[in-house]
Protein backbone atom coordinates (compact mmCIF):
# COMPACT_ATOMS: atom_id res chain seq x y z
CA UNK A 1 0.00 0.00 0.00
CA UNK A 2 1.56 3.32 -0.95
CA UNK A 3 -0.09 7.04 -0.40
CA UNK A 4 0.64 10.18 -2.07
CA UNK A 5 -0.63 13.65 -0.94
CA UNK A 6 -0.91 16.60 -3.98
CA UNK A 7 -2.71 19.94 -3.75
CA UNK A 8 -4.90 21.11 -6.33
CA UNK A 9 -7.47 23.74 -6.86
CA UNK A 10 -10.64 22.26 -7.72
CA UNK A 11 -11.73 25.59 -10.01
CA UNK A 12 -8.25 27.37 -11.16
CA UNK A 13 -10.06 29.71 -13.42
CA UNK A 14 -11.36 31.39 -10.67
CA UNK A 15 -7.60 32.66 -10.06
CA UNK A 16 -7.51 34.70 -12.80
CA UNK A 17 -9.58 37.64 -10.92
CA UNK A 18 -6.65 38.06 -8.62
CA UNK A 19 -5.33 40.21 -11.91
CA UNK A 20 -8.27 42.49 -10.21
CA UNK A 21 -5.70 43.24 -7.38
CA UNK A 22 -3.28 45.54 -9.18
CA UNK A 23 -5.95 47.74 -10.72
CA UNK A 24 -7.28 47.91 -7.32
CA UNK A 25 -4.29 48.55 -5.78
CA UNK A 26 -3.84 51.68 -8.64
CA UNK A 27 -7.07 52.70 -7.81
CA UNK A 28 -6.44 52.95 -3.88
CA UNK A 29 -3.19 55.06 -4.71
CA UNK A 30 -5.84 57.62 -6.92
CA UNK A 31 -7.98 57.49 -4.63
CA UNK A 32 -5.34 58.44 -1.73
CA UNK A 33 -3.98 61.27 -3.39
CA UNK A 34 -7.16 63.17 -3.77
CA UNK A 35 -8.22 62.91 -0.05
CA UNK A 36 -4.41 64.51 0.48
CA UNK A 37 -5.15 67.26 -1.59
CA UNK A 38 -8.26 68.05 -0.10
CA UNK A 39 -6.30 68.99 3.29
CA UNK A 40 -4.65 72.49 3.65
CA UNK A 41 -0.73 72.18 3.84
CA UNK A 42 -0.07 75.92 5.28
CA UNK A 43 0.24 74.60 8.93
CA UNK A 44 2.41 71.50 10.22
CA UNK A 45 -1.20 70.15 11.64
CA UNK A 46 -2.49 69.91 8.02
CA UNK A 47 1.26 68.34 6.90
CA UNK A 48 1.13 65.98 10.23
CA UNK A 49 -2.72 64.85 9.09
CA UNK A 50 -2.40 64.35 5.27
CA UNK A 51 0.47 61.90 6.05
CA UNK A 52 -1.12 59.97 8.75
CA UNK A 53 -4.30 59.87 6.55
CA UNK A 54 -2.09 58.21 3.88
CA UNK A 55 -1.24 55.82 5.82
CA UNK A 56 -4.63 54.24 7.64
CA UNK A 57 -5.47 54.44 4.36
CA UNK A 58 -2.95 52.52 3.04
CA UNK A 59 -3.37 50.23 6.10
CA UNK A 60 -7.34 49.36 5.62
CA UNK A 61 -7.27 49.00 2.05
CA UNK A 62 -4.60 46.40 2.25
CA UNK A 63 -6.63 44.83 4.78
CA UNK A 64 -9.61 44.93 2.07
CA UNK A 65 -7.31 43.61 -0.55
CA UNK A 66 -5.99 40.61 1.09
CA UNK A 67 -9.77 39.83 2.34
CA UNK A 68 -10.58 39.78 -1.14
CA UNK A 69 -7.39 37.66 -2.04
CA UNK A 70 -8.17 35.18 -0.20
CA UNK A 71 -12.24 34.97 -0.81
CA UNK A 72 -10.89 34.62 -4.35
CA UNK A 73 -8.48 31.77 -3.31
CA UNK A 74 -10.93 29.90 -1.57
CA UNK A 75 -13.36 30.15 -4.72
CA UNK A 76 -10.89 28.34 -6.42
CA UNK A 77 -11.44 25.73 -3.81
CA UNK A 78 -7.52 24.24 -2.73
CA UNK A 79 -7.50 21.42 -0.99
CA UNK A 80 -4.96 18.30 -0.23
CA UNK A 81 -5.55 15.05 -1.73
CA UNK A 82 -4.26 12.19 -0.48
CA UNK A 83 -3.89 8.71 -2.90
CA UNK A 84 -3.79 5.80 -1.30
CA UNK A 85 -3.09 3.43 -4.18
CA UNK A 86 -3.53 -0.54 -2.99
CA UNK A 87 -2.45 -3.36 -5.53
CA UNK A 88 -4.16 -6.91 -5.28
CA UNK A 89 -1.95 -9.55 -6.88
CA UNK A 90 -4.07 -12.78 -9.04
CA UNK A 91 -2.58 -15.82 -9.22
CA UNK A 92 0.86 -15.10 -10.37
CA UNK A 93 3.60 -17.41 -12.53
CA UNK A 94 5.85 -19.73 -10.90
CA UNK A 95 8.81 -19.55 -13.28
CA UNK A 96 12.34 -22.13 -13.15
CA UNK A 97 15.19 -20.70 -15.06
CA UNK A 98 17.04 -24.54 -15.94
CA UNK A 99 20.40 -23.60 -17.14
CA UNK A 100 23.03 -25.11 -18.53
CA UNK A 101 26.25 -25.29 -16.81
CA UNK A 102 28.36 -27.86 -18.79
CA UNK A 103 32.31 -26.38 -19.56
CA UNK A 104 31.06 -25.59 -23.36
CA UNK A 105 29.68 -22.82 -21.15
CA UNK A 106 32.80 -20.89 -20.73
CA UNK A 107 32.92 -20.60 -24.19
CA UNK A 108 33.90 -16.98 -25.29
CA UNK A 109 32.03 -16.41 -28.24
CA UNK A 110 29.56 -14.30 -25.62
CA UNK A 111 31.92 -11.77 -23.52
CA UNK A 112 33.26 -12.74 -21.38
CA UNK A 113 31.79 -16.31 -21.66
CA UNK A 114 28.50 -17.40 -21.80
CA UNK A 115 27.61 -18.27 -18.57
CA UNK A 116 28.74 -15.14 -17.09
CA UNK A 117 26.71 -13.16 -19.87
CA UNK A 118 23.88 -15.36 -18.75
CA UNK A 119 23.97 -14.36 -15.43
CA UNK A 120 24.20 -10.43 -15.70
CA UNK A 121 21.04 -11.15 -17.70
CA UNK A 122 19.19 -13.44 -15.58
CA UNK A 123 19.99 -11.26 -12.36
CA UNK A 124 17.76 -8.02 -14.10
CA UNK A 125 14.94 -10.44 -15.42
CA UNK A 126 14.29 -11.48 -11.93
CA UNK A 127 14.60 -7.52 -10.77
CA UNK A 128 11.82 -6.74 -13.12
CA UNK A 129 10.03 -9.82 -12.19
CA UNK A 130 8.94 -8.75 -8.28
CA UNK A 131 5.66 -10.07 -8.29
CA UNK A 132 6.61 -13.69 -9.43
CA UNK A 133 8.11 -16.32 -7.74
CA UNK A 134 11.20 -17.72 -9.41
CA UNK A 135 13.27 -21.10 -8.94
CA UNK A 136 16.77 -22.46 -10.16
CA UNK A 137 17.64 -25.52 -11.47
CA UNK A 138 21.25 -26.39 -12.71
CA UNK A 139 22.22 -29.42 -15.14
CA UNK A 140 25.69 -30.51 -16.76
CA UNK A 141 26.06 -34.56 -16.69
CA UNK A 142 23.14 -34.32 -14.09
CA UNK A 143 20.89 -31.90 -12.39
CA UNK A 144 19.78 -30.31 -9.21
CA UNK A 145 17.63 -27.78 -7.75
CA UNK A 146 19.90 -24.66 -7.02
CA UNK A 147 16.87 -22.63 -5.21
CA UNK A 148 13.76 -23.55 -4.80
CA UNK A 149 10.59 -21.66 -6.19
CA UNK A 150 10.51 -18.42 -3.96
CA UNK A 151 8.97 -14.87 -3.81
CA UNK A 152 12.51 -13.70 -1.83
CA UNK A 153 14.80 -12.29 -4.87
CA UNK A 154 17.70 -11.42 -3.17
CA UNK A 155 18.19 -15.36 -2.98
CA UNK A 156 17.64 -16.17 -6.65
CA UNK A 157 19.89 -13.02 -7.59
CA UNK A 158 22.44 -14.32 -4.52
CA UNK A 159 21.74 -17.64 -6.49
CA UNK A 160 22.42 -16.87 -9.68
CA UNK A 161 25.53 -15.05 -8.98
CA UNK A 162 27.24 -18.07 -6.94
CA UNK A 163 26.60 -20.42 -10.21
CA UNK A 164 30.04 -21.29 -11.05
CA UNK A 165 31.51 -24.31 -13.15
CA UNK A 166 32.64 -27.33 -12.35
CA UNK A 167 29.85 -27.93 -9.33
CA UNK A 168 28.33 -31.13 -10.73
CA UNK A 169 29.87 -33.54 -13.26
CA UNK A 170 30.51 -32.34 -16.55
CA UNK A 171 28.34 -33.08 -19.85
CA UNK A 172 24.45 -32.01 -21.48
CA UNK A 173 21.54 -33.87 -20.02
CA UNK A 174 18.70 -31.87 -21.44
CA UNK A 175 16.22 -34.09 -20.69
CA UNK A 176 17.52 -34.26 -16.73
CA UNK A 177 17.72 -30.90 -16.89
CA UNK A 178 13.80 -30.12 -17.72
CA UNK A 179 12.80 -32.64 -15.33
CA UNK A 180 13.87 -31.16 -12.46
CA UNK A 181 12.17 -27.88 -13.66
CA UNK A 182 8.80 -30.28 -14.00
CA UNK A 183 9.23 -31.70 -10.66
CA UNK A 184 9.78 -28.11 -9.33
CA UNK A 185 6.82 -26.86 -10.71
CA UNK A 186 3.86 -30.11 -10.94
CA UNK A 187 2.45 -29.03 -7.46
CA UNK A 188 2.49 -25.24 -8.36
CA UNK A 189 -1.23 -23.63 -7.56
CA UNK A 190 0.31 -20.39 -10.23
CA UNK A 191 -1.54 -19.08 -12.71
CA UNK A 192 0.56 -19.54 -15.39
CA UNK A 193 3.70 -22.11 -14.91
CA UNK A 194 6.81 -21.10 -17.36
CA UNK A 195 10.67 -22.56 -17.38
CA UNK A 196 13.14 -21.15 -19.46
CA UNK A 197 15.30 -23.85 -20.39
CA UNK A 198 18.81 -22.52 -21.73
CA UNK A 199 21.63 -24.62 -23.33
CA UNK A 200 24.34 -24.32 -25.48
CA UNK A 201 24.89 -27.68 -26.35
CA UNK A 202 23.29 -31.24 -27.88
CA UNK A 203 21.92 -33.91 -25.26
CA UNK A 204 24.69 -36.39 -24.45
CA UNK A 205 24.19 -37.35 -20.92
CA UNK A 206 21.81 -37.95 -18.30
CA UNK A 207 18.80 -40.94 -17.91
CA UNK A 208 15.40 -38.77 -18.94
CA UNK A 209 14.80 -38.53 -22.30
CA UNK A 210 13.97 -35.00 -23.48
CA UNK A 211 10.83 -35.60 -25.07
CA UNK A 212 9.58 -37.68 -22.52
CA UNK A 213 9.85 -34.43 -20.14
CA UNK A 214 8.29 -32.59 -22.69
CA UNK A 215 5.80 -34.94 -22.48
CA UNK A 216 5.44 -34.37 -18.30
CA UNK A 217 5.87 -30.48 -19.05
CA UNK A 218 3.02 -30.66 -21.05
CA UNK A 219 0.62 -32.70 -19.33
CA UNK A 220 0.67 -30.41 -15.79
CA UNK A 221 0.63 -27.43 -18.32
CA UNK A 222 3.37 -25.62 -18.06
CA UNK A 223 4.78 -23.33 -20.55
CA UNK A 224 9.05 -23.77 -21.70
CA UNK A 225 10.70 -21.43 -23.34
CA UNK A 226 14.03 -22.68 -24.26
CA UNK A 227 17.22 -20.71 -25.38
CA UNK A 228 20.02 -22.21 -27.32
CA UNK A 229 23.12 -19.49 -26.48
CA UNK A 230 26.41 -19.97 -28.49
CA UNK A 231 27.25 -18.21 -31.99
CA UNK A 232 27.18 -19.96 -35.57
CA UNK A 233 30.34 -21.43 -36.70
CA UNK A 234 33.34 -21.43 -34.00
CA UNK A 235 33.31 -20.81 -31.12
CA UNK A 236 36.84 -20.52 -28.36
CA UNK A 237 35.96 -23.19 -25.91
CA UNK A 238 37.48 -25.15 -23.15
CA UNK A 239 38.51 -28.75 -24.47
CA UNK A 240 41.42 -29.50 -21.47
CA UNK A 241 43.27 -28.19 -18.72
CA UNK A 242 46.82 -27.70 -18.25
CA UNK A 243 49.31 -28.75 -15.30
CA UNK A 244 48.26 -25.89 -13.20
CA UNK A 245 44.50 -26.85 -14.03
CA UNK A 246 43.87 -23.77 -15.58
CA UNK A 247 41.37 -24.40 -18.47
CA UNK A 248 42.83 -24.64 -22.48
CA UNK A 249 41.11 -22.82 -25.05
CA UNK A 250 40.37 -23.79 -28.80
CA UNK A 251 38.33 -23.04 -32.03
CA UNK A 252 35.06 -25.79 -31.89
CA UNK A 253 32.26 -26.03 -33.97
CA UNK A 254 29.18 -24.70 -32.32
CA UNK A 255 26.91 -27.88 -31.63
CA UNK A 256 23.07 -27.08 -30.86
CA UNK A 257 19.89 -29.35 -30.72
CA UNK A 258 17.47 -26.60 -31.99
CA UNK A 259 15.26 -29.24 -33.87
CA UNK A 260 14.83 -30.63 -30.26
CA UNK A 261 14.48 -27.30 -28.79
CA UNK A 262 12.10 -26.24 -31.02
CA UNK A 263 10.10 -29.35 -30.18
CA UNK A 264 10.14 -28.59 -26.27
CA UNK A 265 8.77 -25.03 -26.92
CA UNK A 266 6.16 -25.93 -29.13
CA UNK A 267 5.04 -29.28 -27.68
CA UNK A 268 4.23 -26.58 -24.14
CA UNK A 269 3.05 -23.71 -25.83
CA UNK A 270 6.50 -21.65 -25.31
CA UNK A 271 9.00 -20.08 -28.00
CA UNK A 272 12.32 -21.00 -29.15
CA UNK A 273 15.11 -18.32 -29.32
CA UNK A 274 18.80 -18.24 -30.48
CA UNK A 275 21.33 -15.88 -28.83
CA UNK A 276 24.68 -15.87 -30.56
CA UNK A 277 25.41 -12.20 -28.98
CA UNK A 278 25.16 -10.78 -25.08
CA UNK A 279 22.92 -8.30 -27.13
CA UNK A 280 20.42 -11.20 -28.39
CA UNK A 281 20.50 -12.60 -24.95
CA UNK A 282 19.25 -9.44 -23.15
CA UNK A 283 16.73 -9.44 -25.77
CA UNK A 284 15.07 -12.41 -25.48
CA UNK A 285 14.98 -12.18 -21.84
CA UNK A 286 13.35 -8.37 -22.12
CA UNK A 287 10.63 -10.31 -24.82
CA UNK A 288 10.08 -13.40 -22.32
CA UNK A 289 9.70 -10.80 -19.77
CA UNK A 290 6.93 -8.87 -22.04
CA UNK A 291 4.82 -12.35 -22.95
CA UNK A 292 4.64 -13.28 -19.26
CA UNK A 293 3.34 -10.71 -17.19
CA UNK A 294 1.10 -11.25 -14.20
CA UNK A 295 -2.31 -9.35 -13.40
CA UNK A 296 -2.16 -6.74 -11.05
CA UNK A 297 -5.56 -4.97 -10.30
CA UNK A 298 -4.51 -0.99 -8.69
CA UNK A 299 -6.83 0.03 -6.66
CA UNK A 300 -7.16 3.77 -5.80
CA UNK A 301 -8.54 5.66 -2.27
CA UNK A 302 -8.96 9.43 -2.58
CA UNK A 303 -9.25 11.52 1.01
CA UNK A 304 -9.95 15.36 0.42
CA UNK A 305 -9.04 17.71 2.67
CA UNK A 306 -10.92 21.44 1.98
CA UNK A 307 -9.18 24.01 2.74
CA UNK A 308 -11.28 27.18 1.27
CA UNK A 309 -13.57 26.88 4.98
CA UNK A 310 -9.79 28.43 6.72
CA UNK A 311 -9.45 31.03 3.72
CA UNK A 312 -13.42 32.07 4.59
CA UNK A 313 -12.70 32.71 7.78
CA UNK A 314 -9.46 34.67 7.63
CA UNK A 315 -11.53 37.03 5.02
CA UNK A 316 -14.37 37.76 7.14
CA UNK A 317 -11.50 38.44 9.56
CA UNK A 318 -9.77 40.70 8.04
CA UNK A 319 -12.79 42.40 6.71
CA UNK A 320 -14.02 42.76 10.10
CA UNK A 321 -10.46 43.85 11.91
CA UNK A 322 -10.63 46.45 8.77
CA UNK A 323 -14.25 47.94 10.23
CA UNK A 324 -13.25 47.82 13.56
CA UNK A 325 -10.16 49.71 12.77
CA UNK A 326 -12.10 52.25 11.10
CA UNK A 327 -14.76 53.29 13.38
CA UNK A 328 -12.51 52.75 16.79
CA UNK A 329 -8.38 53.92 16.21
CA UNK A 330 -8.65 55.20 12.96
CA UNK A 331 -11.85 57.05 13.28
CA UNK A 332 -10.40 59.85 14.30
CA UNK A 333 -7.79 60.45 10.92
CA UNK A 334 -10.92 59.93 8.55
Amino acid sequence: MMTNSNFEFTNPTFLWLLLLLPILSVWLYISKNRKQAKLTLASTTAIQKSSALGLVYQFLWVLKLLSLAALIVALARPRNVAVTTKNKKNKGIDIVMATDVSGSMLARDLKPNRLEALKKVAENFVDKRPNDRIGVVLYAGESYTKTPITSDKSIVKRTIKSIEYGDIEDGTAIGMGLGAAVNRLKDSKAKSKVIILLTDGVNTAGSVDPKLATELAKGVGIKVYTIGIGTNGMAEMPYAKDYTGKLLFKPMQVEIDETLLRYIADQTGGRYFRANSNTKLKTIYDEIDKLEKTEIEEFKYYNYQELYRNLVLLAIGLLVLEYLLKNTLFKSFI
